[in-house]
């Protein structure tokens, strides 16, 4: 019988985050498959655990899986850690995952910090809806194509930045997005320096600028999705009329909805009122 392979949350600062559960699976397992050895050891040595270590990350990734999966199909269980937080959460890990599925290794989660839903918790901003889309592309040509992609999009964007990179990435939000777009940024979540800043872009830019956001440490931003109230320059009529021709109208209202940021009820409600104005 295979072993399974078990995807453990860690620490993203504080180290008192740390499960019961998760401590217990990394002092039983017979592996841990670490993104940084050094890092992980020193949070093993912390809670005093001796369990060997493999390191995975992204540059030999697609070798260690060979490995990984030979002790796992032998029987062996292993942790897979990344340096902080939720693994595979912009983290290394996804082609040993997609191995262990692919030969039915028994996967576990083990749940526990990530820093995208730690600070969705304190933003302020809507959080039923939200999209995860990590780090933007450091050069500034490809962020700012990508921004201008995600401009229209109406839930929450929840983005990664580092240091080096948050006052361009700031500034880049501003062009795309507009200066009174509600925003929030997390910094050095969990640890002795932590902030957590609600603001319009504009001013979360003022803030980096002036220092009031020290430039130093990990970043979490997340900024608000296009108000329900901002009118898309598509128009629906046109285009609901056209799809309700060839599929029921529910089907056509949604597809309108995902087209135009418009809402499916609406549309639909709409649709039909049309449709009974064509009849009398």
């Amino acid at each position: 019988m295979s072993g399974t392979l078990f995807v453990v949350a860690t620490p993203i600062g504080n180290l008192e985050d740390l499960s019961p559960r998760a401590r217990q699976t990394l002092d039983t397992v017979d592996l841990i498959a670490a993104e940084d050895t050094r890092h992980t050891g020193r949070l093993l040595s912390h809670f005093g655990l001796k369990t060997p270590l493999f390191a995975l990350h992204d540059h030999n990734e697609e070798q260690a899986v060979d490995a990984l999966l030979a002790k796992l199909n032998a029987g062996s269980n292993v942790a897979l850690v990344s340096d902080a937080g939720t693994p595979l959460i912009s983290d290394p890990g996804y082609r040993l995952l997609a191995a262990a599925h692919a030969h039915k290794v028994r996967v576990v989660p083990v749940a526990g910090p990530s820093a995208a839903t730690a600070a969705l918790s304190v933003a302020g901003l809507p959080t039923h809806r939200y999209c995860f889309e990590g780090f933007l592309p450091p050069k500034q040509v490809s962020r700012r194509a990508r921004l201008a992609e995600l401009a229209s999009e109406p839930r929450s964007l929840v983005f990664y930045e580092s240091v080096h990179r948050i006052r361009d990435c700031l500034a880049d939000l501003v062009t795309a997005f507009g200066a009174d777009r509600n925003a929030f940024i997390g910094r050095e979540l969990t640890k002795m320096h932590e902030q957590c800043v609600q603001a319009p872009l504009a001013g979360l830019l003022h803030m980096v600028d002036i220092g009031e956001i020290v430039a130093k440490g990990e970043f979490v931003i997340i900024a608000s999705g296009t108000s329900s109230a901002v009118t898309t320059s598509i128009n629906a009529e046109p285009l609901l009329v056209e799809l309700a021709a060839h599929l029921p109208p529910k089907v056509a209202a949604k597809i309108a909805a995902r087209v135009t940021g418009g809402k499916p009820n609406e549309l639909y409600a709409h649709l039909l009122e049309l449709n009974k104005a064509r009849e009398d």
